[in-house]
């Protein structure tokens, strides 16, 4: 996945890159990136690059050089760094409030804003007078790179690492371990100082490599990471890779779907028999078991059993009061405008996917922090089969869509987007809600 991918990045951006462990080429690395696209990309610095650093781009330029000159060498050269007094090794930033009078002046697509400084170390806490994020900001990229981890908490190692110790009690000289890189991004007087209340915040996990244990380690740090919901994804790549950014993690949710209709004859099996078990607090589970924070029963016929049977899991319910007539999509459409709006995209299962395996719920959901689809559907032996992922961005769409029966309806009218994954035909199902129509020609997802 490309950087500007993963950051989402619309022209008008002002882009602050914070924190330790890759700033610096990151910003570069986006830079060029912005203008093999056809981009007008400045970047600056808040505070200071080393001299050699300048060597990085394209094309430098004093930040007082006047405005007509600097567009020439936009259009010329697509990337340019600006920057003020060259002293002792150092480029320092220009001014404050030469941000504000530059964005007005100049007709830039974007300016990238090197905002923090962390003398090359891999993972930092800011101390009091730090960062220096332009109040213009709409774009926070917080950096830090896996090389921290099993590094000892010390100053040679870590940046400021009195700051960690002092507020959490980790232990001088330790080894950096997984949780404190997530516990100190997140942290509203840490990681998160000093971002604008307007802004965006993503952070990128430098070093991850492609495969193996430390992989792991990074999707569990970005998990903890976004708990605090400033936060509204976590990069997992390199910036020296081939492919900067192997993953995107984002807040997902879950929905499943237990209204029934007017007419529905499978609620009896759902709820809890005699001896206590239920298919639909199993569906629960499973959904609770793959890690899914925001999950929502929606229900309609016979509610009050309905939110019984799966009480003890402690599940938010969204009740659909059009279940009698408004169908498949109502139920889709309640449970969609109840996830809170940090939730990226959803899954979405019937009430009567007796079992999903775990497995392809990890396989869904790896596919979209790949970028390989944000309208997922699983196909098994040419049959639809849930859970179904769904992007907020097709959520407003749906609401204004006229009533489908069923979800087949849903993607006919969607399949431009529709990105299919062949699900293991290994894998043993219960009993889900499919649709035997088989279609080719659509993105096809591989396992």
């Amino acid at each position: 996945m490309k950087i500007a991918q993963a950051f989402d990045l619309a022209r008008g951006d002002v882009v602050a890159f914070v924190g330790a462990g890759g700033k610096t080429s990151l910003m570069v690395s986006l830079g060029y990136e912005l203008a093999e696209a056809g981009w007008r990309v400045l970047a600056t610095t808040s505070t200071q690059l080393a001299s050699e650093q300048l060597a990085l781009f394209p094309c430098r330029l004093p930040a007082d050089t006047d405005a007509r000159s600097i567009s020439q060498a936009l259009g010329e050269k697509l990337f340019v760094v600006l920057h003020g007094e060259i002293n002792g090794g150092n480029v320092y930033g220009p001014s404050p409030e030469w941000t504000r009078r530059m964005l007005d002046r100049l007709d830039s697509d974007i300016l990238l804003v090197e905002a923090d400084d962390a003398r090359g170390l891999p993972f930092k806490a800011p101390f009091p007078d730090e960062p220096h994020i332009p109040p213009e900001t709409s774009l926070v990229v917080s950096v830090a790179s896996l090389s921290a981890l099993g590094k000892p908490l010390d100053d040679e190692h870590v940046y400021n690492s009195a700051a960690m110790i002092d507020r959490y009690g980790f232990v001088e000289n330790s080894p950096v371990k997984s949780p404190w890189l997530a516990q100190v991004l997140r942290d509203e007087e840490l990681g998160l100082r000093g971002v604008p209340t307007s802004a965006r915040v993503v952070v990128f996990l430098n070093q991850t490599p492609e495969r193996g244990y430390v992989r792991g380690r990074a999707r569990m740090i970005a998990r903890l990471s976004l708990q605090n919901e400033r936060i509204n994804a976590v990069a997992l790549g390199s910036v020296r890779g081939a492919e900067p950014v192997l993953e995107l993690q984002r807040a997902v949710g879950a929905l499943i779907l237990a209204a029934g209709g007017a007419s529905c004859p499978y609620l009896d099996a759902l709820l809890p028999s005699a001896d206590g078990g239920g298919a639909l607090a199993n569906l629960t589970e499973q959904m609770m078991r793959s890690r899914i924070d925001h999950i929502r029963l929606v229900t309609g016929k016979r509610a009050r059993e309905v939110r019984k049977a799966v009480k003890h899991l402690g599940v938010k319910t969204a009740h659909n009061r059009a279940w009698k007539s408004g169908g498949f999509l109502s139920s889709l459409n309640v449970g969609l405008a109840s996830m809170p709006g940090r939730v990226a995209a959803a899954l979405v299962a019937p009430g009567r996917a007796e079992r999903i395996p775990p497995k392809l719920i990890f396989h869904i959901l790896s596919a979209y922090a790949r970028g390989d689809g944000d309208f997922i559907v699983p196909r098994l032996r040419g049959d639809f089969v849930a859970p179904f992922l769904i992007a907020r961005k097709y959520w407003g769409d749906l609401a204004q869509a006229p009533r489908c029966s069923d979800f087949s309806e849903i993607i006919r009218r969607f399949e431009a987007h529709v990105s299919y994954m062949d699900a293991d035909a290994s894998v043993s199902f219960g009993h889900n809600e499919t649709a035997s129509e088989s279609r080719s020609g659509h993105r096809q997802i591989s396992l």
